[in-house]
């Protein structure tokens, strides 16, 4: 409890002019950050680099610019390369410097508030661009225009010098790079699968856009382009189900705004709705999305009255009725749409529900009069299930009954917990009773419960919402969440008796507990296939997890450890190994071991395995090898021809050494573009001719920086030949890779390694305090980030179509890792 003292604060009645603060240039994003970009956690991060390709997909709607390139680096920057018109350079005539600087630090500066460069786009209040140079640690601009090169380079939203003319090209379009802030930022990490969300959505959206997303961290990389807009949309979104009948497209044009819709139903239960507004996401729906809904339900049920098509027991079909099975993209393009707050989360226009619902209503009306087979099949599918809803509402109520005879709510298998708050309680969703036997026992029972499950639950995908309440495992699991069951509520629907509601949930922290084999990843699955199916908010406030048992028991003589995956079984055995070797570190003219060695050690695995994952990207790894240990190679020596020479001589003589029957050829070339050099590299072996060119892009790029930082020189090995002591007799190694091997093996030999596969091989301890002590244990939070890839997985590998399933494991058949055999 807070004393007074520490409350109170010195009075002053003095409130002047002085005290009114105005914040210059960007400091008011810094200072207000949320303000721009919605939160400065993962949503925000994720938000500046939409507002930059937002930009670059203005300019491929105003007709210039028909590629963009997105690319995560390893130090967590982000690249957006587009081929449009280039931000202006040319001096502003009341700012006095360039129009790219003053779009870059001014805000409310842009080319969308008149109606000359952009009839319709996502920015509307000019803050995009700025607001990202303002939240970045670093932003470098690059501008290919009317054959001349341009570049600024920005640190917090502040030029370090005017845009400066570098050189000559052939290309046009804008390159920004941007670093974000840790002084703003909660987390840095971008997510591949977030940003594939929304270039996929983007690239559906605009027609013959191609957008390529590459991920150097994971070597990772997705190329979206579609022909053929929102229904290409619809039929990828419908791709692992069964439609039943052909997309429907809608387009209507009005002077201030364009409609677009897709629809196609399929034999599934589940609905996917998306809409959009001058192409951004609107998540929260808005007033397209309440008109599309109003006119679709009232067309089928015009439709079905006018051609006696609902049974007596059914008076009317309900919204949820008539969407089952639905997968619909509604897309509006507005001169001046009214979003709620910078993030533009729902549309707020008044006009444009009257004109989706009107327009829906017309066409859908239309299309039913001409093709009555469809129209038949649409509504025969939403009168059964509106009697599936019937039937579950009974099955619903017979759990009420059943609970209530039971004498209460929670099922006989669960061992609960003593805490009363939610926030405080876990529920352990174990597999299998033997395993549950030693979570009961090994847990806190002060606020861990468990709940064993039998065998493998319902496939929720391929089964009804009625067929799926008489499955007593699901009943069990829904009765100790205690959320209720079934379609989230939404606005204007009339409140369910049980329906879902996610602030009835007993617990916060639900956890999958299943064993590392084939089964329990299957298990694993189906439950995760019932929470995105039918409580997907459950994922969406990340409450579910998935636990982390250990993967590997290493025991040496009587000691014993586990070790939850093969990267913490290499960092043991790296700091077993390093108390049985030594290795000559040529800054300090002499061999070192045990302590000192290990995170010289480290760094050459991870230099190693870095430079395996360029070769993977067609980058030559042994070029990378001999030029990346060369002290202050940057952009700048690149320049320099003199201290070029030199680089290049020495890379010669590395590159001989690691190829002794080769020719290596190192040529410096002029590079027009920034007014430098580069070097063309060409091995010749045996027929073979391995090549790279060192280019002003690789030497200034992340992976390049990282790999200088972890090079051999850098950590004080110096060069090759590289020397190991063991056991008294010493070895060379001509390169760095042998080197790491050899002292991974030493740190084997003694051990006894064993691969876990079942929890049940664990004692009630032992499961304690390697998989459920917050202490020690590890936690993967599930996270929705991709929903319509989320739906496509599940759809493919939980779904009735066996064609998907068999080209997907095709596919990634070689990705596989872990296999049990």
């Amino acid at each position: 409890m807070a004393t007074n003292e520490s409350i109170s604060k010195p009075k002053s009645d003095s409130y002047n002019a002085d005290q009114i603060k105005v914040l210059e240039g960007l400091d008011a994003v810094r200072k207000r950050p949320a303000m721009y970009i919605g939160s400065t956690g993962v949503d925000g991060l994720h938000h500046l680099v939409y507002e930059v390709v937002d930009n670059s997909v203005d300019e491929h709607m105003a007709g210039f610019g028909e590629t963009i390139e997105v690319t995560i680096h390893i130090d967590g920057s982000v690249t957006v390369v587009d081929n449009g018109r280039g931000i202006p350079t040319g001096m502003h005539s009341t700012q006095k410097k360039s129009a790219a600087e003053v779009a870059l630090t001014v805000l409310h500066a842009g080319g969308k508030f008149e109606q000359g460069a952009y009839t319709v786009s996502g920015g509307l209040h000019g803050v995009g661009i700025s607001v990202v140079n303002a939240l970045s640690e670093w932003l470098e601009l690059e501008i290919w225009q009317d054959g001349q090169v341009y570049v600024q380079r920005y640190q917090r939203g502040k030029p370090d010098a005017p845009l400066q003319m570098t050189g000559k090209t052939k290309r046009r379009g804008t390159q920004v790079t941007f670093k974000p802030d840790s002084q703003i930022f909660e987390t840095l990490e971008f997510s591949f699968d977030i940003l594939a969300q929304r270039l996929r959505e983007l690239a559906f959206l605009n027609k013959g856009l191609e957008i390529a997303l590459k991920d150097e961290r994971k070597e990772k990389e997705q190329i979206f382009k579609y022909k053929g807009g929102i229904v290409s949309f619809v039929e990828h979104l419908n791709e692992a189900k069964t439609p039943i009948h052909k997309p429907i497209y809608v387009q209507v044009e009005k002077p201030d705004m364009i409609l677009e819709l897709a629809l196609q139903y399929n034999d599934s239960y589940a609905e996917n709705l998306f809409s959009f507004a001058n192409n951004i996401n609107t998540k929260e729906g808005g007033t397209h999305l309440v008109g599309f809904k109003a006119a679709l339900t009232r067309t089928i049920n015009s439709y079905a009255n006018a051609n006696d098509l609902l049974k007596k027991e059914t008076e009317s079909l309900s919204g949820d009725d008539v969407r089952e099975g639905l997968t619909a993209v509604v897309s509006v393009k507005v001169r001046n749409p009214q979003f709620e707050g910078q993030t533009k989360a729902k549309l707020g226009n008044s006009e444009v529900k009257g004109i989706v619902e009107a327009a829906v209503n017309e066409a859908l009306g239309t299309y039913f009069e001409e093709n009555p087979t469809v129209a038949k099949k649409i509504i025969g599918k939403a009168i059964d299930a509106a009697r599936a809803r019937e039937a579950a509402r009974k099955a619903k109520e017979l759990i009420r009954r059943k609970s209530a005879l039971d004498g209460g709510s929670l099922p006989g298998k669960l061992a609960d917990c003593a805490e009363k708050d939610p926030a405080l309680s876990e529920l352990y969703i174990v597999e299998g009773d033997s395993a549950g036997g030693s979570a009961k026992q090994g847990r806190d029972r002060k606020y861990q419960a468990i709940l064993p499950l039998k065998g493998k639950i319902l496939n929720v995908e391929k089964a009804r919402f009625d067929k799926m309440l008489s499955s007593d495992e699901i009943r069990t699991l829904i009765m100790a969440l205690g959320t209720g069951i079934g379609r989230r509520r939404e606005e204007g629907d009339k409140p369910e008796k049980d329906s879902f509601d996610i602030a009835k949930a007993r617990y916060h922290k639900i956890i999958l507990m299943t064993d590392a084999d084939v089964d329990g990843s299957h298990i694993r699955t189906l439950l995760l296939t019932f929470f995105f199916r039918q409580m997907p908010e459950l994922l969406e406030r990340g409450y579910i997890y998935i636990a982390q048992p250990p993967l590997f028991k290493v025991k040496k003589g009587k000691s014993e450890k586990y070790l939850k995956d093969e990267g913490l079984l290499n960092e043991h055995l790296a700091d077993l190994a390093v108390e049985e070797v030594e290795v000559y570190v040529e800054n300090t003219q002499g061999y070192i071991t045990g302590r000192r060695l290990l995170p010289v050690l480290k760094k050459l695995v991870a230099f190693e395995t870095f430079l395996s994952r360029l070769n993977k990207k067609h980058h030559e790894a042994n070029i990378l090898r001999a030029f990346v240990d060369e002290p202050g190679l940057d952009r700048e020596m690149l320049k320099d021809q003199a201290a070029l020479r030199t680089v290049v001589a020495n890379a010669k003589r590395v590159l001989e050494a690691i190829y002794p029957k080769a020719t290596a050829e190192l040529t410096i070339v002029e590079d027009e573009e920034h007014q430098s050099n580069k070097v063309i590299c060409r091995i010749t072996s045996n027929g073979i001719v391995l090549s790279m060119n060192l280019t002003h892009e690789v030497v200034g790029s992340a992976d390049f920086r990282e790999l200088q930082k972890l090079a051999p020189s850098s950590i004080g090995l110096g060069r090759a030949p590289y020397k190991l002591k063991a056991k008294g007799q010493e070895q060379q190694f001509s390169g760095t890779a042998d080197l790491v091997k050899t002292i991974i093996e030493i740190g084997k030999q003694g051990l006894g390694i064993q691969r876990y596969k079942g929890l049940g091989e664990m004692n009630p301890s032992q499961l304690w305090e390697t998989t459920m002590n917050p202490e020690t244990r590890t936690l993967l939070k599930v996270k929705l980030e991709d929903v319509p890839g989320v739906d496509e997985i599940f759809t493919i590998l939980m779904g009735d179509e066996v064609e998907p399933r068999r080209n997907f494991i095709q596919a990634h058949a070689l990705e596989v890792r872990n296999l049990d055999v």
